[in-house]
């Protein structure tokens, strides 16, 4: 299975270099044209100069301008410089981001095409999960909410490794039940009730932030639908909270797992330290 991409991720030096470029290229423009162009303004305003003919607007406003360039004005110019160059960093920040956006739609398109049947035929494995339901239990037949944070720990666990899909509908032989179960323990039984309810137990068991990193896809398989939930790589650590208490879950290997406090903080040293060396 490919790994999602972190939005970070990619050559620390190409990223340095591009905001570097960005910044230049805003400091060039600050003192090429936003120092002129300010000095332009500046040399034709006033309250008297719609009395000035045009031709001595023009005259004064091109002088103001050879001015701009001057040593005198070396002060000036670089402030203008660093205005420019500031300008510039936003712009470079915004393009890494946006560059990140496009890499991360790129990932989840790769792995939504994706044979789903090729998939479960895998088996589950570090960054594939499978659940046979959100909230019914099939084995006592009734609605089963603890169900629910068995998901969200799962979830849980594939953010803070490096990411995975959970198959809801598929037992652990791969065999397809689908969420037709589950859609009717639902006050609105339709694949968006479903989610919902999915999104607001991660919300509430992981935190906002978490919700933005999980991404829910619905697939019609021997007419029974299945939902598939793609969980990014989270930078920070994501903890399950279980009635007030904070808890580190973790995939490793075809399970998740809660870690203890030592193991967590050794886990979150060696991410730490990896995502240094990225940046």
């Amino acid at each position: 299975m490919t790994k999602l991409s972190s939005p970070f991720s990619g050559s620390s030096f190409s990223k340095k270099r591009d905001l570097v470029l960005h910044a230049a290229i805003g400091a060039v423009l600050g003192v090429l044209i936003l120092h002129p162009l300010t000095a332009l303004v500046y040399g034709a305003g006033g309250a008297g100069a719609a009395s000035v003919p045009f031709a001595e607007q023009l005259r004064l406003a091109v002088d103001r301008l050879s001015t701009s360039f001057e040593i005198e004005m070396l002060p000036m110019s670089m402030a203008f410089a660093a205005i420019g160059g500031a300008i510039g960093l936003a712009f470079g920040l915004y393009h890494l981001r946006l560059m990140a956006d496009r890499q991360i739609i790129r990932s989840l398109e790769h792995q939504l095409a994706e044979d789903l049947p090729l998939l479960i035929a895998r088996g589950e494995g570090a960054q594939l999960e499978f659940k046979s339901s959100l909230r019914w239990d099939t084995r006592e037949q009734r609605t089963n909410r603890s169900l629910q944070q068995v998901v969200v720990k799962t979830i849980a666990g594939f953010l803070n490794n490096d990411g995975g899909t959970l198959l809801i509908g598929v037992d652990d032989n791969g065999q397809i039940l689908g969420i037709e179960a589950d859609l009717k323990t639902l006050k609105h039984p339709n694949k968006d009730g479903f989610e919902r309810v999915l999104m607001d137990a991660i919300r509430s068991g992981l935190g906002g932030n978490a919700c933005a990193l999980v991404h829910c896809y619905f697939h019609d398989l021997d007419d029974r639908t299945v939902c598939r939930v793609i969980a990014q790589k989270s930078l920070e650590p994501i903890y399950f909270l279980d009635n007030g208490v904070a808890r580190f879950m973790l995939r490793v290997g075809n399970s998740t797992r809660e870690l203890d406090v030592r193991e967590a903080h050794t886990h979150l040293s060696q991410r730490g330290k990896e995502y240094a060396r990225q940046t």
